[in-house]
């Protein structure tokens, strides 16, 4: 019961994932995410704790001879987009302005409770961003960029205003690892998907769809999740002990300064799986008593 009594302890999960690009030629950036998307509802989190970010549609573009779906594997065993997506930004809604009041809730009064993320100080989050990049940004549909900065000032504002308890940052783009250089909020486990100068490379070729269909860096992520469940007791360790820059093409980095637990210690379930929340009351709840009306 320690566990339950214990005020560190954090009680539930979200997951933000963004992807930056639009255009045909960029399907393999929705397929990353739609992929990430994938795997977090199945390990659990509830499509009312997941934020998706969508630049494009490429389900619905019609260069797509397989109308309505996105694959992240040339054989297309599995329909990513399938019958039960919830997009919460869509088009033009992916903007830089747009993330950073998403994550320090600095959103308009009227916003949608689906483009809120709600969390507290027992929150933990997974932050996904995939796209075009460079050293210190990211592109966000062409038009407009992210940088570095930008991002650590948000993370520092969601750690004053005690929007989460711990954040998992993962980016994959060209190198990734310079946009979480300039993080300084604590609690914060930053993973990229390449070193400074060095560039992100797509996998599968695709010849019916004419385009690559998912990143090096994400699909090797992804097979490993694979062997992954609810119960699982794997660890980030784990995760990151899997990491091969032969098979990704380029050098994925992590961060663990501003993280304050040892990698061993932290399960991929405290990010990626569903927390039940206990409620515990003073007195014993009366089951199957029937209630005295007053």
């Amino acid at each position: 019961i320690e566990q339950f009594l214990d005020t560190d302890n954090h009680t539930n999960n979200w997951a933000v994932l963004v992807c930056t690009s639009r255009f045909w030629f960029n399907y393999r950036h929705i397929a990353n995410t739609m992929s990430m998307y994938r795997t977090v509802k199945r390990m659990g989190i509830p499509d009312s704790h997941i934020i998706l970010m969508l630049a494009d549609d490429v389900a619905c573009n019609p260069r797509n001879c397989y109308p309505g779906t996105v694959f992240d594997h040339p054989q297309k065993t599995t329909d990513l987009y399938g019958d039960n997506v919830e997009v919460d930004y869509r088009g033009y809604e992916v903007t830089v302005e747009n993330f950073i009041r998403l994550l320090t809730g600095r959103v308009e009064q009227h916003t949608p409770r689906n483009k809120r993320l709600l969390t507290d100080d027992k929150s933990n989050i997974f932050i996904y961003m995939t796209g075009h990049g460079g050293e210190d940004f990211l592109k966000f549909q062409d038009s407009e960029e992210i940088n570095s900065y930008d991002i650590a000032d948000a993370m520092q504002q969601m750690w004053e205003k005690q929007r989460y308890r711990e954040i998992l940052f993962v980016i994959d783009t060209c190198q990734a690892n310079t946009m979480f250089s300039k993080f300084y909020a604590p609690n914060v486990l930053s993973i990229g998907s390449s070193k400074k100068g060095e560039n992100s490379y797509s996998h599968f070729h695709d010849r019916d769809i004419g385009v690559s269909v998912i990143d090096r860096f994400t699909y090797y992520n992804l097979e490993f999740f694979e062997s992954v469940d609810m119960s699982s007791k794997h660890t980030m360790a784990d995760l990151i002990g899997t990491y091969n820059a032969t098979l990704m093409h380029s050098t994925p980095g992590v961060r663990t300064d501003l993280f304050a637990r040892k990698l061993e210690k932290t399960y991929l379930t405290d990010f990626f799986g569903a927390v039940q929340e206990v409620e515990l009351t003073p007195e014993p709840f009366p089951i199957g008593q029937r209630q005295e009306s007053t």
